[in-house]
């Protein structure tokens, strides 16, 4: 009978304290949000891009022959008129010297036919030869005269190609590869050529922009020439990671759309004082922008699901999950709001990871 009155009093004790707590299981858990309001940003945005040196040249033989002397490495750097080849000689030496002697015998016929002509006029003032002799040795040296001039072309040719023998760098810059070696049989005519020389001094990086974004940087700034003088500096992200040190500039946009990507070809240059950049190369072109009146929320704000992001928006005691399409910001830690957010809107920016879809909560803290 002890042991019912025992039990009977656990039981009012245990129905009190449930009574007490019970209410406490109803609250709301309170949480930080914040009310979400326009500002302005320094955004970025990112475009793949290929490098290419100023100017590459392929370097081709002018003259067939055999390659007797490479002076250059790959990779080394050369200067404008060095000598990177050097082509068998021996035949257009002796073309060469030929051609000086040719002109050298046409010469001395031109002299020898003026100074018939000279006597020929005197022995016609004397009336001694007739006319017809006179315009003979007229002819005669305007022959002389035609046969000189072509052996001057001839040793003019001659020379030239006894100059090509020696293949020149055209301008400064860095080597490529060698696909020749010394006893080579080459010619003007091969579809590879002896190598290829960069020009990297400055460098030249190509990227696309969307039609849509040109069209809105042109309305912007009245025309395309405006747009480049008012364009920023830009940042050249390499192949690596790594942010190169120097800033390029925008200095070209295609006047042509791309029919088959939609897209225009843009290009920038970018010094290379360091010869770290190389012809080839590849990167992503960094363009910073200033965007005015745009709304940003905290990435911790936010959550993923099946590649949506999503952020709990704080209505009339409720979190409700709404899909946003956002920006990324380059300092990683929030986004700029494309749509699913407004101005005014009371955003919750703590407990998302436990929060769900239409849960109870009360806000204890905004930020502004």
């Amino acid at each position: 009978m002890k042991s019912h009155h025992i039990l009977a009093a656990i039981l009012v004790v245990s129905a009190a304290v449930g009574c007490k707590e019970a209410p406490h299981s109803h609250n709301a858990r309170e949480y930080t949000a914040m009310t979400l309001q326009p500002t302005s940003r320094q955004l970025s945005s990112n475009y793949s891009a290929t490098i290419r040196g100023k100017q590459d040249i392929d370097i081709r033989p002018k003259v067939s022959g055999y390659i007797t002397d490479i002076n250059v490495k790959e990779g080394s750097r050369v200067t404008k008129g060095q000598t990177m080849f050097v082509i068998d000689q021996t035949t257009y030496e002796s073309e060469l010297q030929t051609a000086i002697a040719n002109v050298n015998v046409a010469k001395a016929a031109v002299a020898a036919s003026e100074l018939t002509l000279n006597s020929k006029e005197q022995l016609f003032n004397q009336k001694i030869i007739s006319a017809y002799d006179l315009q003979m040795a007229r002819t005669t040296l305007e022959r002389d005269k035609a046969q000189l001039a072509q052996a001057q072309a001839n040793e003019t040719q001659a020379r030239n190609n006894f100059n090509y023998t020696l293949v020149k760098s055209p301008v400064d810059g860095v080597v490529g590869s060698l696909p020749f070696r010394v006893g080579t049989l080459v010619s003007p005519n091969d579809a590879t050529p002896l190598t290829t020389v960069s020009d990297n001094s400055e460098m030249y990086v190509y990227f696309s922009m969307t039609e849509s974004m040109v069209l809105s940087l042109t309305r912007q700034f009245g025309s395309l020439e405006n747009v480049l003088q008012n364009m920023p500096d830009l940042q050249l992200q390499l192949s690596d990671g790594s942010i190169y040190p120097e800033l390029g500039r925008i200095e070209a946009i295609s006047g042509i759309i791309d029919q088959s990507t939609g897209a225009i070809s843009v290009r920038a240059k970018f010094p290379n004082r360091q010869r770290l950049l190389l012809s080839g190369g590849s990167g992503n072109v960094i363009l910073p922008h200033e965007q005015e009146g745009c709304i940003v929320i905290p990435q911790s704000a936010t959550f993923e699901v099946q590649d949506k992001i999503y952020a709990y928006k704080y209505t009339s005691g409720t979190a409700k999950a709404h899909i946003i399409n956002v920006f990324e910001i380059s300092n990683g830690k929030e986004y700029v709001v494309n749509s699913g957010m407004a101005a005014g809107d009371t955003l919750v920016v703590e407990g998302v990871g436990i929060l769900k879809d239409g849960s109870k909560l009360a806000i204890k803290k905004v930020l502004e």
